[in-house]
């Protein structure tokens, strides 16, 4: 169903969001770890353009002050209230990142209200440098030494090698706030309270229960889960197919992922 809406703003259940294309189905992307749960920069919507002809697509973040003991049971519970609020079910849903981990337990908890799934660039759990990796970066937050946590996020993600690693940690962050690509968090709370929940969450055993048509896609070199994450997340959902992408990295992208996404979703 889809209606007029902003490019971006906020649902009525407090979650913020891009809209991207004006096709006439309606796909939600629940979005990956942010700093701060609010709309994004218009050019940060991009990774699902080439969706826009066939969907109207909803890039969706958690809601904004979240209290300490937030799960990602209640944070997959709070997408449902949102999509049996603004949209018809069940819906076509992609989770990134730690959206995909958001995704993985909404689909298990509300298996009717998914059509379809994607899980883009995510697995039943985070591997364990990647649990350090955002903890660090948390703590960071908290500390409000927001360029040290951009840019060790950036350093973990990118593959900058020595000896242009220091420099790049060095500049990458003025650069983007000179250019306005970023802005200073208000608070670190969500981002707290999000990776506390994600370093909690392990669904190995609660993939079977997943009912919906699921596509996982991903990169062999992803930093935050392994290979073996990707194909054990896979294997225990059943009928789940799976892409993964030689030399790719997090998140999955390029042309292939784009025409097994659109394949998948148009079946």
């Amino acid at each position: 169903m889809t209606t007029t809406r902003p490019r971006s703003g906020y649902f009525k259940t407090g979650h913020p969001f891009n809209r991207i294309g004006d096709g006439p189905c309606d796909l939600i992307v629940f979005q990956g770890l942010m700093f701060e749960n609010k709309p994004q920069p218009i050019w940060f919507s991009r990774t699902y353009n080439f969706l826009s002809d066939r969907y109207t697509v909803y890039e969706v973040l958690r809601k904004p002050g979240m209290p300490a003991g937030y799960t990602i049971e209640t944070m997959a519970d709070d997408y449902a209230e949102l999509i049996k609020e603004e949209f018809e079910a069940p819906i076509d849903i992609i989770g990134q990142s730690t959206g995909g981990s958001i995704a993985i337990a909404f689909a298990v908890r509300h298996p009717d209200l998914v059509r379809k799934l994607v899980i883009h660039s995510s697995a039943y759990k985070l591997s364990e440098s990647a649990r350090k990796l955002q903890k660090m970066v948390a703590r960071q937050g908290s500390e409000r030494n927001w360029v040290g946590a951009y840019a060790n996020m950036m350093d973990y993600i990118l593959p900058v090698k020595q000896p242009q690693r220091f420099l790049f940690q060095l500049v990458f962050p003025w650069i983007s706030w000179s250019a306005g690509l970023f802005d200073h968090p208000r608070d670190a709370s969500d981002l707290c309270v999000t990776v506390d929940a994600e370093d909690r969450f392990n669904y190995k055993t609660k993939l079977t229960d997943i009912k919906a048509p699921t596509l996982l896609a991903a990169g062999e070199k992803d930093p935050f889960y392994s290979p073996e994450l990707f194909k054990d997340t896979a294997a225990g959902i059943p009928g789940a197919v799976l892409k993964l992408y030689p030399n790719m990295g997090h998140p999955a992208s390029g042309r292939q992922f784009q025409t097994d996404v659109r394949e998948f979703l148009s079946d």
